[in-house]
């Protein structure tokens, strides 16, 4: 009873969009942890649910007029780990790692280049357009792909990761929907 008389909510309304992303972030560690425990279809589930949050954060934010660059710093770090890592190991054990060599090397490049577009978005002055696909896009785009792992081809997810690696690097303008 003590705590909740005592409790700021100016504060926590303050940081409802942190909380927010760290849902992200969570989900994102839910799913790798999937992954490695041999549960990829959970990781599904929790990469879409990070996506679910994700999409929510920055709206929060921008209605209760709380952005900052702490909040926009923490939730590139928390796509990564969600957009980048998890959906690269998804794709990795669902079919890649037939070809392990090429395709750790596909996977990594995957991840730097979504480390690499994220960083390149906290710099640049956002102008209403995004420069090169989202992380957020790229990663449901493999995790949707390993829907199919069973009755695809290894070549296919060889390209399709080589493809998004770039796309997220390029200067392809894309208008914020």
């Amino acid at each position: 009873m003590f705590l909740i008389k005592n409790l700021d909510y100016t504060k926590i309304k303050a940081q409802m969009a942190n909380i927010i992303t760290l849902m992200n972030l969570g989900l994102g560690i839910l799913a790798i942890v999937s992954i490695v425990k041999g549960a990829a279809h959970l990781s599904l589930l929790f990469i879409f649910l990070a996506a679910f949050f994700d999409r929510f954060d920055g709206m929060v934010a921008r209605k209760y007029n709380i952005e900052s660059d702490f909040g926009k710093e923490l939730d590139s770090l928390c796509d990564l780990v969600s957009f980048g890592i998890a959906p690269g190991l998804l794709v990795f054990e669902a079919s890649l790692s037939q070809l392990p060599t090429i395709g750790l090397t596909l996977i990594v490049l995957y991840i730097l280049c979504g480390a690499i577009r994220l960083a390149r978005y906290n710099v640049k002055e956002f102008d209403g357009s995004f420069y090169g696909i989202p992380i957020t896009a790229a990663g449901i785009v493999m995790v949707l792909s390993t829907l199919l792992a069973a009755h695809l081809p290894i070549l296919f997810y060889a390209i399709l990761t080589t493809i998004l690696s770039v796309l997220m690097v390029s200067n392809i303008r894309i208008p914020k929907m």
